[in-house]
């Protein structure tokens, strides 16, 4: 076997690696970590919350007449068209009503000829003076019941033969089926959800925000939308909404305020969850503040383990991990704003999966 000399390490990366470790009071190879002292900045206030993607038009389509559902004719994912039967529902009795509605105009109409002829020879007698003024007058009247009894029934069979054209549940905008509420053989009842459709474009982001922090969200300057991710490990993108709007007031029960961000075209679908951030400028902008004196770490320093956020923070020599409380979601790529937890002044390890370590120290100064 044929042995490969080993190949000497540098003298100035010996001098690196051992500038990096110190031995500890227990004989232990200690690991140093860089420190930071905490200090206040001015930073622009931020607010994101976890919105949902809807479609901007979207419709619960339902019954107009009651009976039993007798085909239902798409699915949930089929493309529609406007006009396109969606439903079939037992016309039976309505048909029967187009019927009625038929026999009521033929009889009013022989009813009107009858009441015409007479008053036609009321007056022929009239003008003769076999028959008095009144009998007249009765005839006349006889005539008007008659044609007022004559549109009523055409007014029936009109209402009857739309309640027929009711009996089949069309689309009301070309969309896709979003879901479907009812199966063939349920009862269909006025107002009872058959199915939903929705147009795949435009879509857009919602998000319910805290009545409290309203007025603050107003003044923001910028809105952005991040999208979901291909997976779990990998964010999507952030992207800006076309038009941002919020709604008038407030829900009453759960004290938020509704934010309509209507998206470009992106590739998104309704029901998905996506995070929404709010973002003001450094300057204030009327009577709410934009920006504040708020202290900001690195994301490295900051910890993630479950429910638990902290930091590494140094105390008599040694680091003492200390739950904090975030604005935003710790980014290792940016800034994170600390609303409590931690001091202006107070010294915190940058690097907190190495300050974790059992053999961790802070770096001398």
């Amino acid at each position: 076997m044929i042995k490969t000399p080993r190949q000497a390490l540098p003298v100035a990366t010996l001098i690196g690696l051992l500038g990096s470790f110190q031995l500890s009071a227990h004989g232990q190879t200690a690991v140093t970590v860089p420190t930071l002292k905490v200090q206040t900045q001015q930073v622009a206030l931020q607010y994101e919350w976890d919105g949902v993607i809807e479609p901007v038009r979207q419709s619960t389509v339902a019954a107009q007449v009651p009976g039993n559902i007798t085909a239902l004719l798409v699915k949930a994912g089929d493309s529609v068209k406007a006009g396109q039967p969606l439903a079939r529902i037992d016309d039976r009795e309505v048909q029967a009503g187009v019927s009625r509605s038929q026999a009521d105009v033929a009889q009013a109409e022989a009813q009107l000829e009858n009441a015409r002829l007479q008053w036609q020879r009321s007056q022929s007698l009239h003008a003769q003076g076999f028959i008095s003024a009144a009998a007249l007058d009765s005839a006349n009247a006889q005539w008007k019941a008659a044609q007022a009894a004559a549109a009523a029934a055409k007014a029936g069979r009109t209402q009857a033969t739309l309640a027929r054209d009711f009996s089949t549940v069309t689309a009301p905008f070309d969309g896709k089926v979003l879901s479907t509420q009812a199966q063939v053989g349920d009862l269909a009842a006025p107002g009872r959800p058959i199915l939903t459709i929705y147009a795949p474009k435009p879509l857009r982001a919602v998000v319910q925000v805290p009545a409290s922090q309203a007025d603050g969200v107003r003044q923001s300057s910028s809105a952005m939308v991040q999208l979901p991710g291909p997976n779990l490990s990998s964010p999507g993108q952030w992207i800006k909404p076309t038009h941002v709007i919020a709604l008038p007031g407030a829900d009453p029960v759960s004290q938020t305020v509704e934010w309509r961000l209507d998206l470009p075209d992106v590739n998104v679908l309704p029901g998905q969850t996506v995070r929404i951030r709010f973002a003001g400028s450094v300057q204030a902008q009327g009577n709410a503040p934009a920006a504040a004196q708020l202290l900001t770490v690195p994301g490295t320093a900051v910890l993630r383990r479950g429910e638990l956020t902290g930091v590494y923070v140094v105390r008599d020599g040694r680091f003492a991990l200390q739950a904090i409380r975030t604005s935003t979601p710790a980014n290792a790529n940016g800034p994170v704003t600390v609303l409590s937890g931690i001091r202006s002044g107070d010294v915190i390890a940058t690097d907190a999966l190495k300050a974790g370590l059992l053999n961790a120290l802070p770096a001398k100064p």
